[in-house]
């Protein structure tokens, strides 16, 4: 063998040794990213949360396939998911272990019951937090890390007082909340925005998440003649409400929030569905930005239509994503302020941004009514709110 073949002999055995030994080159240059995620995933609730999840997941998986540096980095986003069992307390002991895992940035919680007191953790962990929540008071806290998925309550509330009055031709409207923070938040806000278009609140009563006999209530209600009804809370109780209102003879039209807006809704009423109206924080999927790719890919990933709040998780993580990539930097301290100032085009709105409080500066609210067995939009309404 000649001098200059061993020499290329030696020269490849290095080469393969190196490898060997350290690997490929590129390894070195690679990071995984962690993003916390708390919802329900147990429970009568855990159909929120494995919606809100999947929306995430499919972020995540196409994130990944872009191979986005990050600190000079090839990084890998990982979902680091916990079930909070929408109880607060278990909320923030799970904060807690989602902060202590490391993870970069928060997407959740679902309920607002359990997002405003896990927020603080997060808060002052310097964590940026995009969550679901739509009570107002998450983020009135003067936080500076908390951001919305989806129109806030206040905003909701809104629209449903003002449509149940002017749409309806209601004027005399009971409320029922179920004391959770949701419930009760959104039914303060229809309170307000019944009275300010005319109406008049003639009773208000109140349940619980884990209650399905109404009978008590609803008679009392029955009594004083109302001209439309509105429930504050989830399907799991306005199902069987619905069908208790019918069986008592109430003919007044059952009105709620986005919670009620759901297949399991329907299911638990059967033919009583008919003729309840449900809000919508946002606009239907068919008429969203980039509404029917979402809803293909979601098909395709998960074999199964998207629910309410899918698409805005899908958006709630890409609005993190963009930040970080806009910052080069999966730092907190350092995408917070992109995060703060993102203009962004997403699947459920070309115009995404949110103001000082990290509430989104566009306010869209779609009210659907149950026929014929099935939720069909009756009015959307889009605005930008006052600066």
């Amino acid at each position: 063998m000649s001098s200059t073949s061993r020499f290329k002999l030696l020269a490849v055995s290095a080469a393969v040794f190196a490898g060997l030994a350290f690997g490929p080159a590129h390894a070195a240059d690679t990071q995984v990213v962690k993003l916390g995620f708390a919802a329900p995933l147990t429970g009568p609730q855990a159909h929120y949360g494995e919606d809100m999840q999947n929306g995430l997941t499919l972020a995540l998986e196409e994130a990944n396939k872009q191979n986005i540096e990050l600190d000079g980095k090839v990084t890998q986003f990982e979902l680091i998911s916990r079930d909070d069992q929408a109880d607060p307390r278990t909320a923030v002991q799970v904060a807690q272990q989602i902060v202590d895992e490391g993870v970069k940035g928060m997407l959740g919680h679902f309920n607002s019951g359990t997002t405003i007191p896990a927020s603080r953790v997060y808060n002052d962990a310097g964590i940026p937090q995009i969550a679901m929540a739509t009570s107002p008071e998450y983020t009135q806290q003067d936080y500076d890390t908390t951001f919305r998925m989806m129109t806030s309550d206040t905003q909701q509330g809104a629209a449903d007082g003002e449509y149940i009055v002017k749409e309806l031709g209601a004027k005399k409207v009971a409320l029922i909340d179920d004391r959770t923070a949701y419930g009760q938040g959104l039914a303060d806000e229809v309170a307000k925005a019944v009275e300010a278009a005319g109406g008049e609140i003639i009773a208000r009563e109140y349940t619980t998440d884990k209650s399905t006999d109404f009978t008590a209530i609803l008679t009392n209600i029955k009594s004083k003649s109302p001209d439309a009804i509105f429930f504050g809370g989830l399907d799991a109780q306005s199902g069987p409400m619905r069908s208790q209102m019918v069986r008592l003879g109430i003919t007044a039209p059952l009105m709620s929030g986005e919670m009620t807006r759901s297949a399991t809704f329907l299911k638990l009423a059967g033919d009583a569905a008919n003729g309840t109206y449900a809000s919508l924080a946002g606009v239907p999927l068919k008429t969203m930005a980039a509404g029917e790719k979402f809803l293909k890919d979601y098909k395709a990933r998960f074999d199964t239509e998207p629910g309410v709040y899918s698409p805005y998780a899908y958006d709630g993580a890409w609005n993190m994503i963009t930040a970080m990539t806009e910052a080069g930097s999966s730092d907190p301290a350092k995408y917070l302020p992109k995060l703060a100032a993102l203009t962004r085009s997403g699947a459920t709105s070309k115009h995404i941004a949110y103001d000082a409080r990290g509430d989104l500066k566009e306010i869209a609210v779609t009210i659907y009514e149950v026929k014929n067995g099935k939720w069909e939009m009756v009015k959307t309404m889009v605005s930008q709110a006052a600066e």
